[in-house]
């Protein structure tokens, strides 16, 4: 194998894969990103912890095809390291085995394991396919993304559920995430070919690989699904990943329809001063109040050993008053996803899940339940 390369093209390509690979294995190979170079000018990197795969074309000139394995990390890191604009010429030594990459006047050698030993992730029969916009896939995951769960005894919240739905003649494809704290549902139009997929939960880790990967990318990007795997597939680069087999809870249970009490603040000055306020909450609760009086709201934070904090806004509202607790962050956490000026927030009482809307986006519903304080 020998081939030239531009650093830029290896780097982002190096960038999308070497994420995949975990930073301890106690099995070498998938420490290793898989390089393949083809008679059709181009390098494909492959990386895989055994439940999710991405798969990368870079342009290059290739002198000799071949493939090998060589340390993900290790790789990337060099060519980080090396000049902006540089060319990388990759050897394959077959005498010795080792992998040589000479920029300038830098010179690597890289240790190598045999590409036989390098798994491939079966696919299976992927019945359902349809392609979506990036930009609607991109607001999904990240309108949800932030409420997914990372406590692994509950595995089933420990992704993002996806599903066709109709309602009242209106067909969406919906993502819903909850932590059991808080809940986001965001609904965007049902692609073509989309109408029977089942609802399937996309790993916590796949949908942060996919998000890198549709960063800078436009126009559509091709899903394909099963019941046990999902592909993503756009500009040169595939992404397989298992889904999580569990049960996602009925989550339309969750999102209160009765809740009548609006209260309506605006986004910047409302963030501003969670944000300030809660510089004094404890860490283990990060407890913050909302006070009502009048036309102005009141935040404010306690901690023993700290002190206190509290802060006014303006509200508008419907409510005689009322007094209820959040836990900051995940209040924080929501309004980042607030695209309109103002954030509504319908209440029933202090102890009942709180429903938030957002101004500019009828599609998209979050939960939030509130905490003592």
């Amino acid at each position: 194998m020998k081939l030239t390369i531009e650093r830029s093209a290896l780097l982002k390509s190096l960038g999308h894969v070497q994420s995949v690979v975990e930073k301890r294995n106690t099995i070498p190979i998938l420490s290793n990103v898989r390089l393949d170079a083809s008679e059709d000018e181009k390098m494909h990197l492959t990386a895989t912890d055994m439940d999710l795969a991405v798969i990368e074309a870079a342009p290059a000139s290739v002198t000799q095809p071949g493939a090998t394995t060589t340390s993900a990390h290790m790789l990337y890191d060099i060519v980080r390291k090396l000049a902006e604009g540089s060319q990388i010429e990759i050897t394959l030594i077959e005498d010795s085995g080792k992998l040589e990459i000479r920029s300038g006047r830098s010179r690597f050698t890289l240790a190598c394991l045999p590409v036989e030993d390098f798994p491939v992730m079966a696919e299976g029969e992927l019945a359902h396919r349809f392609s979506i916009d990036t930009g609607h896939l991109r607001r999904l995951i990240d309108k949800t993304g932030f409420a997914v769960s990372t406590e692994e005894t509950r595995y089933y919240l420990n992704g993002i559920y996806v599903h066709a739905t109709d309602e009242n003649g209106e067909k969406s494809l919906r993502a819903v995430a909850t932590d059991g704290h808080r809940l986001a549902r965001v609904d965007t139009d049902l692609p073509e070919g989309a109408e029977n997929i089942p609802g399937v939960i996309i790993p916590r880790k796949t949908v942060a690989e996919l998000r890198k990967l549709i960063e800078e990318s436009d126009g559509e990007i091709m899903v394909a699904l099963s019941d046990s795997k999902i592909r993503f597939a756009l500009d040169g680069a595939i992404l397989t990943s298992k889904l999580i087999d569990g049960s996602f809870p009925d989550y339309e249970r969750v999102i209160p329809s009765s809740n009548e009490k609006i209260l309506t603040v605006d986004n910047h000055a409302f963030t501003q001063a969670v944000d300030r306020v809660s510089t004094i909450s404890t860490e283990k609760s990060r407890a913050i109040k909302m006070t009502l009086k009048g036309s102005q709201m009141t935040l404010s934070a306690n901690s023993p050993d700290a002190g206190a904090a509290s802060e006014e806004i303006e509200a508008q509202h419907n409510l005689d008053s009322i007094e209820i607790g959040f836990n900051s962050r995940y209040v924080l956490d929501m309004a980042k996803q607030i695209g309109g000026d103002t954030i509504e927030f319908r209440l029933a009482d202090s102890s009942s899940p709180t429903l938030v809307r957002d101004s500019e986006d009828e599609n998209a519903v979050y939960v939030i339940m509130p905490m003592r304080v």
